[in-house]
């Protein structure tokens, strides 16, 4: 009983002020949405490092003398570095918490953009690169995760969708500076791209050692209980409230606790304990998250998110878009579609719920990267027939914009937010470190073989590849992903041990 009054009261508080809401509960929602948008911040800066070599690797070419095998190795080493990150970011939020991860994710972009900025040949564009991918682990992990357990469970949906909305944002600013800098000369341009990357990261730091509470569920974890609750009450604008919540989330941790190998206090056994837990003998609930969370990090990627977001200029001129100008402005336009549609799931994950919203999104993408390929395919017939190829090249670059809009409608944001909500707090962060691992390696192969891809089977063939897995992600998401919207953090391990019992549970 007590459970379903606190869920009550949570659903009931609103994440901004209305006219129905308490002041006490409007001004809790309204400190965990400042928490989420400075928490958003890294999601920025991944946004920017990850769009910028778009615009940059050709005047990069021109100036270092560096061939499209080595931008291709150069550009998906990034993903590989940023597997490392993701693994070691879940390790560091356990033992440092998410708030000192967060500082050092930061420190890490200003370091990688600076070194890749003035980097005289490939092998220190390559250590840039080492350096700003193991941040971009570091970031993909930790923001999800902050967010989720700061947030209550009516908007935490709302608030989870900030770090994607704010992924974006960086990639599209990425775009606008490629765009705005491409005139100057060719060894200076690219250096200026890369190296307005760098001052964000400064500021982020110094706000999140600064200004930054750390997660009530990490508190609790680490016996900090007093200070758990001074967050909670802030979150909640709610002291008894607060109360409940921070008995249930040590209840959640004591249970934990009771599958933890005993030993040390240096964290050792902790973490051996969670690697136990997830790969060696996870539970039937563990096992299903696990596999929910690999599914839809490896569907996301592997949907080809990445060829277009790195490789865009090469697609339009293939398009027969050949200005440059107008090549980098065709990338701006994926970037305003992939934002504008990013803020529908800030508003509708928490009233459709997510499966709808995943369901929608992956029969865009499928439907986008068909007519994709069609217009590529069809532009060499319309050259070789004498008619006018302009009708196909502006398909392209329009379906390529619907692509990204309908991939932001749930892959983009909504995967993040179901993988962090759905692990228990234990394995919260390692399991979170290891989905990105997943997404982080598909993001490798598909920037390292997409040159390669598209000279073997052509670039109208490699999105119909492309088109294919995101069909799967579909049957995907159909067949295996319960509903999760309005629960609390604490329920959701019963809810994956019951939804194979119960099929409401997977369409509510």
């Amino acid at each position: 009983m007590d459970k379903e009054q606190q869920r009550h009261d949570e659903l009931q508080a609103p994440l901004l002020p209305g006219d129905g809401g308490k002041a006490a509960a409007a001004a809790g929602s309204a400190y965990a949405l400042v928490c989420s948008l400075v928490a958003s911040a890294i999601s920025v800066i991944y946004g920017y490092n990850r769009g910028v070599m778009s615009g940059a690797q050709k005047f990069m070419q021109d100036d270092l003398g560096i061939s499209d095998a080595q931008i291709e190795v150069l550009i998906g080493a990034t993903s590989i570095y940023s597997l490392v990150g993701s693994l070691a970011a879940g390790w560091a939020c356990d033992c440092a918490g998410r708030r000192r991860t967060m500082a050092l994710s930061a420190a890490m972009f200003f370091a990688g953009s600076a070194i890749t900025s003035v980097a005289g040949g490939y092998a220190v564009l390559m250590a840039g690169q080492l350096v700003a991918g193991v941040a971009c682990g570091f970031g993909l992990v930790v923001a999800p995760v902050y967010i989720a357990e700061m947030a209550p469970a009516a908007s935490r949906g709302f608030l989870s969708s900030i770090p994607e909305i704010a992924g974006n944002t960086g990639i599209l600013l990425s775009y606008i500076a490629d765009f705005a800098l491409a005139g100057f000369p060719n060894n200076v341009n690219w250096r200026l791209m890369i190296g307005v990357g760098a001052v964000p990261p400064l500021f982020l730091a110094v706000a999140t050692l600064l200004a930054m509470p750390e997660t009530p569920r990490w508190l609790v974890l680490h016996g900090h209980h007093d200070e758990a609750r001074r967050v909670l009450a802030r979150t909640t604008g709610d002291a008894a409230l607060a109360d409940r919540r921070l008995k249930e989330i040590v209840s959640s941790a004591r249970e934990s606790s009771k599958q933890a190998v005993p030993g040390g206090s240096d964290g050792t056994t902790r973490s051996t304990s969670v690697w136990r837990d997830i790969l060696i003998r996870p539970t039937r609930s563990v096992r299903r998250v696990l596999l929910a969370i690999l599914g839809l990090q490896f569907f996301q990627q592997a949907s080809g998110v990445a060829a277009l977001v790195l490789y865009a200029p090469r697609v339009f001129h293939h398009a027969g878009v050949t200005s440059q100008s107008a090549v980098l402005g065709a990338t701006i336009l994926l970037g305003v579609a992939k934002i504008v549609a990013i803020v529908i799931p800030l508003f509708l994950a928490d009233r459709l719920g997510r499966r709808p919203m995943l369901l929608t999104s992956a029969g865009g993408m499928t439907v986008s990267l068909l007519v994709l390929g069609f217009s590529l395919r069809a532009l060499p017939t319309a050259h070789a027939g004498g008619s006018a190829a302009w009708w196909a090249a502006a398909t392209s670059v329009t379906a390529a914009a619907a692509f990204m809009a309908t991939f932001s409608l749930g892959f983009g944001p909504v995967i993040w937010m179901y993988g962090s909500e759905i692990l228990p707090l234990r394995l919260r962060a390692q399991g979170t470190g290891i989905g990105t691992a997943v997404n982080r390696v598909m993001s490798a192969v598909v920037g390292m073989t997409f040159i390669s891809l598209y000279e073997a089977v052509g670039m109208a063939g490699s999105f119909y590849i492309f088109a294919g897995c995101a069909a799967a992600s579909w049957v995907f998401v159909y067949a295996l992903l319960p509903e999760t919207k309005g629960r609390t953090l604490e329920e959701m391990e019963a809810l994956f041990d019951d939804s194979a019992k119960s099929p409401s549970l997977t369409t509510q």
